[in-house]
């Protein structure tokens, strides 16, 4: 019996996750979060997906980390990210329609590659961007290592310092506490994040809003009540209905 959801090959990238007939299917890149590459969450949204019609690549961009340790996220390039979903739109499973979709740290990564992308080649910038529980602003790295919760004995301050992310080898343009570019992406996005979110608060997602709509640019936004960081299982199964919605619409054919 052939499987409804396969995996597919994705050269020199990774594994992409689709229907198991011809296709060619638009394509979603996912972005995880701190909890890394490794932990299969990036993995299990993507079969979600898959199972709706998507061929999603689950990139993974942490540096370092294993199945028990997430590794860091310091000095990650998302120039690398872009050739990414460059090769994605290129893949003969790939209808040419890719959006990107990250939660968290990988939502931060998602709306910076949106604005770095917005003016080079069109094959390296998303045609749609998905976020869940995004920060408005830049943040600086982080290491699954040293992390601690606060009032830990070795909980540590922030090390300003110490730098996320990069474009084609630089910090210059991406420097922590720096707001987010979301006036430059033309395209459509899509904000949702929970009204009980204690990492980044639900007030990040509505200036984000706020600033798109006053640039006159498309924006979907969504606020989930009581939920928090994650969504517990009714307000994921709610957030991907939202979101699915969202892919039909803007990862539809060209007519």
């Amino acid at each position: 019996m052939q499987p409804d959801i396969i995996r597919r090959l994705l050269p020199n990238w990774g594994a992409t996750y689709g229907p198991s007939t011809k296709g060619p299917f638009p394509g979603i890149v996912l972005l995880h979060g701190s909890e890394g590459g490794f932990s299969g969450w990036t993995h299990r949204t993507a079969v979600i997906f898959a199972a709706h019609g998507y061929l999603c690549y689950p990139h993974s961009y942490s540096t370092g980390g294993n199945a028990w340790n997430s590794g860091s996220i310091e000095d990650v390039d998302i120039s690398r990210t872009a050739d990414a979903l460059s090769a994605l739109r290129g893949f003969e499973h790939c209808s040419g329609k890719v959006a990107v979709y990250g939660v968290s740290r990988g939502a931060e990564h998602a709306l910076l590659l949106s604005f770095l992308t917005a003016k080079g080649s069109s094959q390296r910038r998303p045609d749609a961007v998905a976020c869940l529980a995004a920060p408005d602003v830049i943040c600086g790295a982080f290491d699954a290592r040293r992390f601690r919760d606060s009032g830990d004995p070795g909980w540590q301050v922030w090390d300003p310092s110490r730098r996320a992310w990069l474009w084609n080898g630089s910090s210059d343009e991406l420097l922590p506490t720096m707001p987010i570019d979301v006036e430059t992406f033309e395209g459509p996005m899509f904000l949702s994040v929970g009204t009980n979110d204690q990492t980044w608060s639900s007030e990040m997602t509505a200036r984000l809003q706020d600033r798109r709509e006053k640039a006159g640019l498309p924006v979907e936004a969504h606020y989930y009540t009581g939920e928090g960081h994650v969504p517990g299982s009714e307000g994921e199964n709610m957030h991907h209905a939202l979101l699915l919605s969202f892919f039909r619409r803007t990862l539809a054919p060209d007519v």
